[in-house]
């Protein structure tokens, strides 16, 4: 359940602030969002990472279709990718990786930041 709400929170948070905000404060709402909520560090990776990826692919797409401008073909041209579809991809892949570190960097900071008792015998 904490895997679904991190990843629809971080839909959310990256959805709102993405327009608004350069990319690396994002990074940093991805990773309070992952502290806060306190879930493994594979699980906020995958669920981090899920979260934006499907978003900048989504933003990608979106953009592409509604200006109807043949920009995204002439730049998947011009990086030697081919289409600009693979372009939207490669641009999804981005972001699954920079929200799945950001949000791995949340759950290892909780690690961090909470204490382990001292008084228990550890075999």
């Amino acid at each position: 359940m904490k895997f679904i709400g991190l990843t629809f929170l971080v839909v959310l948070a990256v959805g709102i602030f993405n327009p608004f905000l350069p990319f690396w404060v994002v990074m940093i709402c991805i990773a309070v969002l992952s502290t806060l909520i306190g879930i493994s560090g594979l699980a906020s990776f995958l669920a981090t990472g899920l979260g934006m990826g499907l978003v900048w692919i989504g933003q990608s797409f979106y953009l592409s279709i509604y200006t109807g401008s043949d920009l995204p073909q002439k730049m998947g041209e011009l990086m030697g990718v081919g289409s600009g579809m693979t372009l939207v991809a490669i641009t999804g892949l981005l972001g699954f990786l920079l929200g799945g570190l950001s949000g791995w960097t949340g759950a290892a900071f909780r690690k961090v930041i909470t204490p382990e008792p001292s008084n228990i015998y550890k075999g």
